[in-house]
């Protein structure tokens, strides 16, 4: 306890010791400052100049980028907002109708020799075409409701079919609905499958070229095989 006391008393016999100190050393800078007033002042405007213009500078900045910040978020919900007007029109599409649109949609990037299978019992080849670059494109085209997700068994069955079945160079899945379940989209990362949601849909409806999209979900379909010379 009283080894306490003393230490105690040494840390405030030391801090009034700064604290003087402190004193004489304002005293000295304030008298030496009167003293040389007419070289200080100089360096002292100019400082509080310098000061004034970073923080004008920062200030300005700050507000650069908040507003290009407000700006990219506006134009993103505009994005978003056109998207939906299109997908307005690709909803009220029968299936079949669906289908076909995909394939015009292709046939618009480039594709070749595209065709729409129309039927069931294709074994997940709706849509079958070449890209520009002579890949064999395998395309599943699912019409959902927007609030619906692709499941993994949907997912499955199209891995199952689309390069044992069909050769497929790239492999797309397209849909209406706004997602793939966790499970799909793994598995799609997977097997090279590009899954395509309503986001990406609506960016191609609105005239985002294909070749553009791949890449975006997955690992870019079907880009280790090269079709033969």
């Amino acid at each position: 306890m009283a080894a306490r006391r003393r230490r105690w008393r040494l840390k405030k016999r030391s801090r009034r010791q700064l604290q003087g100190w402190g004193a004489v050393a304002a005293v000295f800078a304030v008298v030496w400052v009167a003293g040389h007033w007419s070289m200080v002042w100089p360096v002292l405007l100019a400082v509080l100049a310098v000061a004034a213009v970073v923080g004008a500078s920062w200030g300005l900045l700050r507000a650069h980028r908040l507003a290009v910040g407000q700006d990219r978020a506006w134009r993103a919900q505009e994005e978003a907002r056109a998207r939906e007007l299109s997908m307005a029109e690709v909803d009220a599409l029968s299936w079949q109708e669906f289908e076909t649109y995909i394939a015009d949609l292709c046939r618009r990037d480039g594709c070749r020799n595209v065709v729409v299978s129309g039927k069931s019992g294709d074994l997940g080849a709706d849509v079958v075409g070449y890209l520009a670059d002579g890949r064999k494109l395998v395309v599943q085209v699912k019409k959902y409701a927007p609030h619906r997700s692709v499941s993994s068994p949907d997912m499955q069955k199209f891995v199952g079919t689309a390069r044992l079945e069909h050769g497929a160079d790239v492999a797309l899945f397209v849909t209406t609905c706004r997602s793939f379940t966790k499970a799909a989209l793994d598995l799609a990362l997977r097997q090279d499958i590009v899954a395509m949601h309503r986001d990406l849909l609506g960016s191609w409806v609105k005239g985002a070229r294909l070749e553009t999209l791949i890449p975006l979900n997955g690992r870019g379909g079907g880009t280790r095989r090269r079709p033969s010379a």
